[in-house]
């Protein structure tokens, strides 16, 4: 009886097209599906022809796994992903291994790690980027877990990643528990910032410039072959020459409200609980909110006026401007991302390797770019680095892309135009970049009213101190102090 060198539960088309991806590089995959007659359809269909191995039912699908058995979930995060592992972990052994693949919020990845170790199964979460193009031809693999599984998938997950010029796979492992699926949802809040930062650039095109839609599409092809050079970029030129049936362009015609699976607010509310400024992405997930509100909003334009200023500036040099702000906010997004993966790391113990997420995120996924390699140089450099800003190459590139970028901003809210995340960029790199913030006022009205203490720039940090403001307050203070 041929055996199968993996399993795969789930025939929607990323898990049809990782099987044949796995197919082509010389793995025999078997397959089962809630809705036995998918089974069929993938094997008179697409996977006519291959090695892969229909399964009616779930006992066949597991009896046609090699030992160790190693069964892949690709089906909708939340409980499906709760109720397969309830189904097939009355028929495994120890030692064999389930791997989630979907996008699944981390912390249940961390409890289903801690609940399948107690019964010997090992568990990987795996977060996997790129659509359905990359899973056929080669996407970004970021699995964690139990490290105990990972020598017996890797040969697998790296022979289908995609692979950066190289030869290096998009793959590695990530770190314990819910680190895999931790870093695919940095990875898609920074993909948020990414597309609400190109959105930005295209509003102030259109609207201050007045720019066709060959014009723009023209110059997001030459900003693919500088330093903004990534699919993302790419494919927004191709959406600006993209015709509908009557030959106008298409983009014109689709509504203006965005949607999104919640990977964004994950991120941006997890931010927040871990007390790191992601707010790049953050006002990303918000601007996406606002599009929703449509009917207030056209009612509201009828109502809220902004100023009526003309541009008389040079427009070839504001274009330039344009791309300074885009590449500056795209740097700071990325610092405030691996600020956010290094304070995760150490709250969970995960040892995150930056450089290599960096890697992982080279080829394959939504957000790669040549961008990333800078990033991965520059944690090579230095494991220990506490910011990407203050790396000499990005604070260099920063510096250089400073005027341009706030005279995009000034423009933006002289002209009454939204730019939410080009603002929100530059207000964290002015903050960040300040010895001494208006907190010190905070604190003290904090303290005034709720006696909440503060520290001392005369003292140690660590001692706490409150004034009876009114002098007729008690002298008792507040027993907590959080920063």
């Amino acid at each position: 009886m041929t055996q199968a060198d993996i399993g795969l539960i789930g025939l929607a088309v990323m898990g049809q097209n990782l099987v044949l991806n796995m197919n082509d590089h010389g793995y025999t995959v078997a397959v089962f599906n809630r809705t036995t007659s998918k089974v069929d359809d993938f094997l008179a269909g697409p996977a006519k022809g291959t090695q892969v191995i229909g399964c009616h039912d779930i006992k066949e699908f597991i009896q046609k796994l090699k030992r160790p058995r190693r069964v892949m979930l690709m089906v909708k995060a939340g409980a499906a992903v709760d109720q397969f592992i309830e189904h097939i972990v009355p028929l495994l052994d120890k030692g064999d291994i389930i791997i989630d693949g979907g996008n699944s919020h981390y912390p249940d990845t961390i409890r289903r790690c801690q609940e399948l170790k107690a019964k010997g199964i090992y568990f990987i979460g795996t977060g996997i980027s790129g659509g359905e193009e990359g899973a056929r031809h080669g996407p970004s693999i970021m699995p964690g877990g139990h490290p105990e599984a990972w020598p017996h998938v890797k040969p697998i997950f790296q022979a289908i990643a995609a692979k950066v010029k190289s030869g290096e796979p998009c793959c590695d492992w990530v770190g314990d528990e819910g680190a895999g699926h931790y870093v695919k949802m940095v990875h898609n809040g920074i993909e948020y910032g990414d597309i609400q930062l190109i959105c930005e650039a295209y509003s102030l095109m259109q609207r201050v410039l007045g720019l066709s839609a060959d014009e723009i599409a023209d110059i997001f092809a030459d900003w693919n072959k500088r330093e903004l050079d990534s699919y993302l970029i790419e494919i927004t030129s191709h959406i600006f020459r993209t015709q509908d049936k009557d030959g106008k362009l298409l983009l014109d015609k689709i509504l203006d409200v965005a949607g999104q699976k919640g990977t964004g607010k994950w991120t941006a509310i997890n931010s927040v609980e871990m007390g790191i400024p992601v707010t790049l992405i953050g006002e990303a997930v918000f601007a996406r909110c606002l599009s929703a509100l449509k009917e207030e909003r056209v009612a509201a334009s009828e109502v809220l006026k902004g100023p009526d200023v003309q541009f008389t500036g040079d427009k070839k040099q504001f274009i330039e401007d344009i791309f300074h702000a885009l590449y500056a906010s795209k740097i700071i997004s990325y610092a405030q991302g691996y600020m956010l993966m290094r304070e995760a790391s150490k709250t969970y113990n995960w040892h995150l390797n930056y450089g290599g997420i960096a890697l992982m995120w080279r080829g394959g996924c939504i957000i790669q770019s040549v961008f990333l390699g800078k990033i991965k140089e520059a944690y090579d450099k230095n494991s220990d680095l506490t910011n990407l800003l203050v790396d000499s190459f990005f604070h260099n590139e920063v510096d250089k892309s400073q005027a341009g970028w706030r005279n995009v901003v000034a423009v933006a809210a002289q002209q009454g135009i939204s730019v939410p995340c080009f603002s929100i960029a530059l207000s964290f790199y002015d903050g960040y970049r300040c010895a001494r913030l208006p907190a010190n006022l905070l604190q003290a009205i904090r303290d005034y009213f709720g006696a909440h203490t503060y520290e001392r720039i005369d003292e140690p940090r660590g001692q706490f101190f409150h004034t009876n403001w009114t002098g007729t307050g008690g002298k008792v203070s507040a027993s907590s102090y959080s920063i």
